[in-house]
């Protein structure tokens, strides 16, 4: 053979597998495209409806504002305490939940639960929840009724049904000795037993008219000494990594 004819052949060759190189560069270029594209089809089918979700919990949750602020507003004239107190349960119940890594929906379902958690509170006669004696069996069983009168209030408002279940659980203990229904553990929503850490501590650590301040060391003393038994381990975890950091109620 001609040394220019194999050195022509040569180029040839070098040329083909050049363009096959490309060629199986260009259809694995294509199939990587494809699979690119079905993945963003894959995304988008998720993310449509998980868009829609968050839309629809977005406006439910506006619509649950509006009446959230109406309620307070009228609890707000009949106990102003009470809402003090529940105002600043809130604001540790949110930042607990936070802390935990709740997401977002589910903070702002507990928010709304801590700011009516003791609604059913409304129909004690103040005279019993400002009584600085013991109280007699009858008022103690009134007074431990509030939370299923809570319960009462809120299940027949549009909206307020995951509400209330969370204040209808907010008094039950981890250990099956709280009310009104003695659930224990995990039977007790994960809102309610995040809503009873801040409650016993605000009720601690500020004065009431029938007795004074306890203090927050005093309260979270408290919950150090019954975490696991009355309290859920995590939330009081949680609850004291805050303080640590500096937690003030609003």
């Amino acid at each position: 053979m001609e040394p220019g004819r194999s050195f022509l052949d040569l180029n040839r060759y070098i040329f083909r597998k050049k363009m096959k190189d490309e060629e199986k560069s260009r259809a694995q270029l294509i199939e990587e495209l494809a699979g690119l594209r079905r993945q963003l089809d894959d995304v988008q089918a998720y993310a449509d409806p998980e868009w829609r979700r968050l839309e629809k919990w977005r406006r439910s949750f506006r619509r649950l504002q509006d009446l959230l602020a109406g309620v307070v507003v009228l609890l707000e004239e009949r106990d102003p305490h009470l809402v003090e107190h529940q105002r600043r349960v809130c604001s540790l119940a949110c930042a607990i939940a936070e802390e935990m890594g709740l997401p977002p929906e589910q903070v702002e379902t507990l928010s709304a639960a801590a700011m009516l958690h003791d609604i059913g509170l409304v129909f004690i006669p103040p005279e019993i929840l400002h009584k600085t004696d013991s109280l007699t069996p009858l008022e103690t069983a009134l007074i431990q009724a509030h939370p299923r009168a809570g319960f009462n209030i809120l299940e027949n408002l549009e909206s307020f049904q995951p509400i209330a279940r969370i204040v209808l659980q907010h008094h039950e203990r981890l250990d099956g000795s709280g009310y009104p229904a003695g659930l224990a553990g995990e039977e007790i929503l994960l809102e309610a037993r995040i809503l009873a850490v801040p409650d016993v501590v605000e009720a601690m650590a500020y004065a009431r008219p029938y007795r004074l301040n306890l203090g927050i060391n005093q309260a979270l003393q408290e919950i150090s000494q019954k975490r696991g038994t009355l309290y859920d381990p995590e939330v009081v975890d949680a609850c004291l990594r805050l303080f640590d950091k500096g937690f003030d109620f609003l």
